[in-house]
């Protein structure tokens, strides 16, 4: 049971002073509470150290890439692991046997996590066994260079199989283990040299600059700081030079001698869309900011030259996409009528993955079902019979483990191997038999805190409806030690949950440590739905922490005068929304920048970029679209922003959001903190601990009034005192603590 200061009570009493008071009441309220603060009288909290602490959270082993050997009996798999001290990653691979007897076998390092350049999500990094089961290939970043390394399956040794003066972008081995082939783009040096040459002679500011970000190596890629500029649509980036055309070579794995491909010789790239009839139904277009990881899939059955596809569901007119996909299977590549899944376990559901399984005519689909909060399932169906049968049912993920949601399981013809986690637990790899179902956890890194949690502040999955009766979802961590009569403050997060949530989208708010601290913490999933109308889409979340507030609070389990809130992306969108149209949240915290002329200013040199912002928000620049800009972004509606605002930027992104964020940290309303070298996901361990430590910090101050005494945090505390006193003048004594 959780032990509070003899404080609590007083404090309590104070904060809880509600807004209907008189303004002769609620000024003497202020004047008592900043006296209290003053005096350092204000201490609500744990005596003990917390359990579920943000360092426990971040260094969490994550796991991925599972692949199972030829035989069937092994599958080798790599570990994750976050390093404070030396702000990165520890990834190992591992080969385990598959009945479960004997702990998994380290085998290799796998280096430092290769990355997508634009978000900093760890790209998928799946090995390749070798067909006779001794070895696995796989790329790693080690020693400042991206190669093709192979590991002895008995642990026995590794070594570099590819050592290229150019990053290795993929490699294919070939059917008789004996070939390697892989690809390169520009070599590292003529990458620097590029570098230096623009420096030299300066920059020209064009249509490919991301002027937002930085001019010079301002961003990290494979470990090295890195010039950047955008190579599509939307905010895709990559280094310089990242459009030269893929150049092929060819390793012989007996002498280790490596020879350059001629084009003829070069390995069939994937089955796209291209690829198929031009009579199928078209590619979905391009969602923005994965709020829909929806996607055109192709698999072809190795066997037979047999297609599974996933194609667009039928959309509402005021949707930019379906929410769902149809399954269906083409005989071969080039058939133009499709055989489709009827079976109402396929039929308008959210699809995410599709796979053959091997020797068979079943193909294994993978669910995700918003209902049950994101839980997926794996069924499979017969393309012969049209019969569906479900494999795996759960109540998280099936396919990683919140940072790695989408990444599919292994397939043999008889056993799944997949990573697991829900809410409350953390990852572990799970083998399933496709026959039985039976499922047998191998390896759990994470046991200890996965039974902490369970023991003091478990999640729960509750649905509620907002006044338009759309029902959500979320995952709800429950305040340990609330006292009858007392209910907690509540922390929300706005955009998805799924798998372990450390931290909603982004992993920026402990929502364990916050519920052990004494702060109820909710994780709200958005409906599946891209609105065209980005007023529909951000009032969505309006009207769901509305709702839940009003719901929580009628059951007792809240207090709703004390409500936090904070976002990444979209997330960060719609906190901001929220509180310029609602008065329910009393603190908030944001990491991403929403639309402003700033962000459109920026950049506007791209045509990509205004026929997308035109699409999707329905703005042109702000002369040309004045009234809709009033609308939609907050840069026009700081007067109706009262709630104090924590800012934790990226440095690539913080400049965009500038026109609100000065302006609001000029009255004393904003505290704002941006992180170098960081992608719109930060990424390196040391900045995410402070994000996460900042955060329980921020809402414990403003729902709590409580204050860690460690020295070092001094200055923080001294500049939230201020912005606390400085917004209850500007206001002549409203309480900051909110209220509906």
């Amino acid at each position: 049971m959780k032990l509070f200061h003899q404080s609590a009570p007083c404090v309590a009493a104070v904060v809880r002073m509600r807004p209907y008071a008189s303004t002769r009441k609620r000024t003497a309220y202020w004047v008592l509470l900043l006296a209290l603060v003053v005096q350092g009288m204000i201490a609500v909290g744990p005596l003990h150290a917390q359990t579920i602490s943000p360092r426990r959270l971040l260094e969490v082993t994550d796991l991925g890439n599972p692949v199972i050997s030829p035989d069937g009996r092994y599958v080798a798999f790599r570990s994750e692991r976050a390093s404070v001290e030396r702000n990165t990653y520890d990834t190992t691979w591992y080969v385990q046997a598959l009945d479960g007897k004997s702990l998994p076998l380290r085998v290799a390092d796998g280096g430092v996590p290769l990355r997508q350049y634009v978000n900093g999500l760890v790209l998928p990094s799946p090995a390749v066994w070798s067909p006779d089961g001794k070895w696995i290939y796989y790329r790693a970043l080690l020693n400042g260079r991206v190669s093709v390394w192979r590991a002895a399956a008995d642990g026995s040794g590794a070594h570099e199989v590819t050592s290229d003066p150019a990053d290795v972008r993929n490699f294919v081995l070939s059917d008789d283990g004996r070939t390697l082939k892989y690809s390169v783009g520009a070599t590292r040096e003529e990458v620097s040299n590029t570098e230096e040459a623009e420096y030299d002679h300066g920059i020209r500011i064009d249509n490919t600059v991301d002027i937002a970000a930085g001019l010079f190596r301002s961003s990290k890629l494979n470990g090295r700081p890195t010039t950047q500029r955008f190579l599509g649509d939307w905010f895709t980036t990559g280094p310089l030079l990242a459009k030269m055309p893929d150049r092929w070579k060819a390793v012989d794995l007996t002498t280790m001698t490596a020879r350059d491909l001629p084009v003829s010789e070069s390995p069939a790239p994937p089955l796209t869309p291209a690829d198929l009839s031009p009579d199928l139904p078209a590619s979905p277009v391009k969602i923005l900011d994965g709020l829909l990881p929806q996607r055109y899939q192709i698999t072809r059955n190795p066997g037979d030259g047999r297609v599974a596809v996933l194609l667009p569901g039928p959309k509402d007119k005021k949707l930019a996409v379906s929410r769902y996909v149809e399954l269906a299977m083409l005989p071969n590549r080039h058939a133009s009528h499709p055989i489709y899944c009827m079976d109402e376990l396929c039929r308008y559901k959210h699809i995410t993955d599709i796979q053959w399984r091997p020797g068979s005519d079943e193909v294994l689909f993978t669910i995700d079902d918003y209902d049950e909060g994101h839980a997926q399932s794996i069924y499979g169906w017969n393309v012969v019979t049209g019969k569906v049968r479900p494999i795996v049912l759960s109540h998280g993920l099936v396919s990683g483990s919140q940072r790695y949601w989408d990444i599919p399981c292994a397939l043999s013809s008889v056993t799944l191997v997949c990573v697991a986690a829900e809410a409350d637990h953390p990852p572990r790899l799970e083998a399933i038999d496709i026959k039985t179902s039976h499922r047998q956890i191998l390896f759990a890194p994470n046991k200890g805190l996965d039974a902490d949690i369970a023991a003091t502040v478990p999640a729960k999955l509750i649905r509620w409806k907002d006044a338009q009766g759309r029902e959500f979802t979320g995952q709800f961590f429950e305040a340990r030690g609330a006292r009858v009569g007392h209910p907690p403050p509540l922390f929300v997060n706005f955009y998805n949950c799924y798998g372990f949530l450390r931290g909603g989208l982004g992993n920026e708010w402990p929502f364990a440590t916050l519920a052990e601290d004494g702060i109820s913490a909710l994780c709200i999933n958005a409906i599946p739905e891209y609105r065209l109308d980005p007023t529909a889409r951000y009032d969505q979340g309006r009207a769901a922490v509305d709702s839940v507030v009003k719901f929580l609070s009628a059951e007792g389990r809240i207090d709703r005068t004390l409500v936090g809130m904070g976002g990444l992306s979209y997330g960060s969108e719609v906190t901001l929304w929220t509180l310029a149209h609602s008065k329910v949240v009393s603190a908030a915290s944001v990491s991403s920048p929403s639309v402003t002329p700033i962000y459109y200013l920026f950049n506007s040199l791209r045509g990509a970029f205004r026929s997308s912002f035109r699409k999707s928000w329905q703005l042109g620049a702000p002369d040309e679209t004045p009234k809709r800009w009033k609308k939609v972004s907050p840069a026009y509606q700081l007067d109706r922003i009262k709630a104090p605002i924590l800012f934790q930027m990226n440095e690539q992104e913080y400049r965009m959001a500038l026109d609100y964020a000065l302006p609001l940290e000029r009255r004393h309303q904003a505290d704002i903190y941006v992180f170098p070298d960081e992608p719109h996901i930060k990424f390196q361990p040391r900045h995410k601990l402070a994000v996460y430590e900042r955060n329980v910090d921020w809402f414990r101050f403003w729902l709590q009034g409580y204050e860690d005494p460690s020295p070092g945090k001094a200055d923080q505390y001294r500049i939230w005192r201020k912005m606390r006193a400085e917004t209850t003048k500007s206001h002549s004594g409203a309480v900051v603590h909110g209220g509906s």
